[in-house]
Parts: structure tokens; sequence; C-alpha cells
């Protein structure tokens, strides 16, 4: 681990975790919503810059932190994972996603993504372990994939990971704060690409200069999610509005820096305005930009009425979005005290949604009130 992520972490070791057992939330509280009351139960506490949760088969659930973090959390008890890499936690960079297979209770092998250190220069990463049995440690490790460029910026790292259907691996990449990159296809910034779990280009892709690409014209992806059908949506950061939430498609061009429904944070124009030919229009934006993070498709399991609903967190404005339709719109936001700086959004193994505030620094779980 970097110098600079392990001082940060040593210095949070004394931060006292708080975890809820099965019988007892630590806190709960009633939000009302569109489809009637809900419970919102705290369920870990003590998180610093909380990024990413999965849940693991067996019981229990893992927990990133930017600054460098594994978390085992199961039992009413929560642990450092040992035997992580290097991390460049700078900036918006640090460990990101977490992902757990469908095949994890077979082969134990999960999937992170992080900022590798290349001097003051760093890359998005993805890194593929094996849990321990007990939970305390990663094993096998190996970044099986890092992007081609790495720089000395520190946003725009994308990071998200979904499974896909055949079983390869969709990476959302952001373009490192390098506009115009892209749009080049020569380099893997601002895009969604297909890899195998080995971080090769998986069969099929389109067939770019950088063989990984799936689709490019991303600005920053930081939500990502299948449909029932197993179809990629993705949620992207815009500027000073213009954030998206796009369908994505095998080989398409979504259009960043070209085309965007939202302006330069200086308040210029951004590109040639919001259409060209060749390039996707967005399912749905939002402007102002409400900073999406956190992607999840709900199946319907305990709210019916939200089956094939789009939850997305926002860091902006404190609350989950949820949006539905054909033409996909935002028809509601969920919100309350726990909604501060919402950075992920998953559906649980029982229905309920699941989400990570930064502001809170913990872990929430809803379900009906």
């Amino acid at each position: 681990m970097s110098l600079k992520s392990s001082s940060r972490l040593a210095r949070g070791m004394a931060a006292a975790f708080l975890i809820a057992t099965a019988s007892s939330p630590l806190s709960a509280e009633k939000i009302d919503s569109a489809a009637g009351q809900l419970q919102v139960d705290r369920i870990v506490s003590g998180l610093d810059a909380p990024w990413a949760v999965g849940f693991l088969p067996e019981g229990g659930l893992l927990i990133t932190e930017r600054d460098g973090a594994l978390l085992l959390a199961r039992e009413g008890q929560v642990n450092r994972v040992a035997g992580l890499p290097d991390i460049a936690a700078d900036g918006q960079g640090g460990l990101l996603d977490v992902l757990i297979p469908r095949d994890f209770a077979q082969r134990r092998e999960l999937f992170m993504t992080y900022a590798q250190p290349f001097g003051r220069r760093s890359a998005t990463a993805v890194l593929r372990a094996k849990l321990s049995d007990d939970g305390a440690r990663l094993l096998e490790t190996k970044t099986i994939f890092t992007i081609a460029e790495p720089t000395n910026s520190g946003r725009h790292f994308g990071s998200r990971l979904v499974e896909a259907p055949d079983g390869h691996l969709f990476v959302t990449i952001g373009d490192r704060g390098d506009r115009p990159s892209a749009q080049d296809t020569g380099n893997h910034n601002g895009t969604v690409l297909k890899i195998t779990r080995d971080g090769a280009a998986a069969p099929g892709n389109p067939g770019f200069d950088q063989p990984e690409i799936w689709s490019y014209g991303h600005r920053n992806p930081q939500g990502a999610a299948l449909d029932a059908s197993g179809q990629l949506y993705v949620v992207e950061h815009g500027a000073r509005g213009g954030d998206e939430v796009n369908r994505v498609q095998r080989g398409a061009n979504y259009g960043w820096p070209v085309i965007s429904y939202g302006r330069h944070y200086s308040g210029l124009k951004i590109g040639e305005g919001t259409t060209r030919d060749g390039m996707e229009q967005p399912e749905h934006y939002w402007d102002p930009s409400i900073a999406p993070s956190g992607m999840m498709i709900y199946s319907g399991a305990l709210w019916p009425q939200w089956e094939g609903d789009i939850f997305v967190g926002s860091l902006k404005f404190d609350y989950i979005s949820r949006l539905s339709g054909s033409d996909i719109s935002e028809v509601e936001q969920i919100s309350g005290p726990m909604t501060n700086r919402v950075r992920d959004v998953r559906e649980g193994p029982n229905g309920g949604i699941w989400f990570l505030s930064v502001g809170e620094g913990a872990l929430y779980r809803i379900t009906p009130g």
C-alpha cells in the first residue's frame, strides 16, 4: 500500500466500527415514499469515505473505503482484510469498486478497481483476488488490467464493475480530466471496457485500437447496472449540468466532449451542442447536475411497483433518485438525514435497498416500513 494510503489507515485504526446484528440495527428511521413508508436501518457506522459494498453468499458483506481499506462486516464485527496492493489514495482515486461474481461460492474469487500508482501518476486498474475462508486476507492477488496511460490527474477514474451475462466484466473508465481523450480509442480514457476474468479483451468486442473498449465518449461513469434482460446502463457525471443515464451499446460513441447537455464549469459552451450524427443520446439527463454515483436496477422483490426502476445516488443533493418509464425520467427523490452524499446503491440478497452515505460514514438498508 502506498505511503500516503498507509499513513491514512494508521490514523484510522483507532476508529470504532459499529455494526448491527440481524435483530438489532444501530438506528432505525422512517421516511415517506411513493410506495408508502420506508424503514431505514443503519447497519454499519464509522466508515471513512466508503465507495462500494458487495454481498457474500455465505452472509456478511465487503465494503471498500477510498483511502485503501477493504472491510469485512459480519456477525456483529467489522474487520480489515489484509493483502491489498499499493494504492494511490489521492483526489478521487483510491480503492474503489468491488464485485462479488455469481460463482463466488465455488471459486471465492472477487474483483476490485483501484488507482494503481506509477510514481506521481496513477491509472485505473482491475484487481483479481481470492478471499480466504476466514475472510482475513486476500490470496492470489493479481492486477489483471491497467489502462494504457497513467496520468498525474486525481480526477475521473470512473471505476464501476459489472459482471456481464456471459461472465465477462464491464469496467467503466473516466476521461481522467483529459476531455479530448474520450474520443480517442487509442487509449482507454472515457470508455466502458469489456474484459475477461484474466484481463484480456472479451471475445466479440468491436475491435478498436485498444481492443478492450466496448463503448466510448463517456465523461466519468460512476454507476453501472444490468436490467433484467442483461442490458447494461451507466450513469455518468456531466460538468455543469448534463449528468447522463446511458444505455450502453457495443461500439457506440456517447459524445463527450463533442456533445453534452451541460456547460463547462466556467459557463462556456461544451463542444457543438447537444446532438451530432453518429453519437448517442442519453436516456435521461439532469440539469442542474446531481453528481450521480452508484446505480441499481430493482428486481421488484419487496416493492413490485418498482420492478425495473433505476435507483441512483446523488452526491450533491443528498437523495436517491428513482427513475422509471419507457422514456426514462426521474419520478421520485428518496431523501432523509441519512441520504447524505450517497456513493453506492445496491439491492441486497432479500430485496432490500442498501446504500452507502459518505457524509454519514455509514451503510444503510431500506425495507418496507
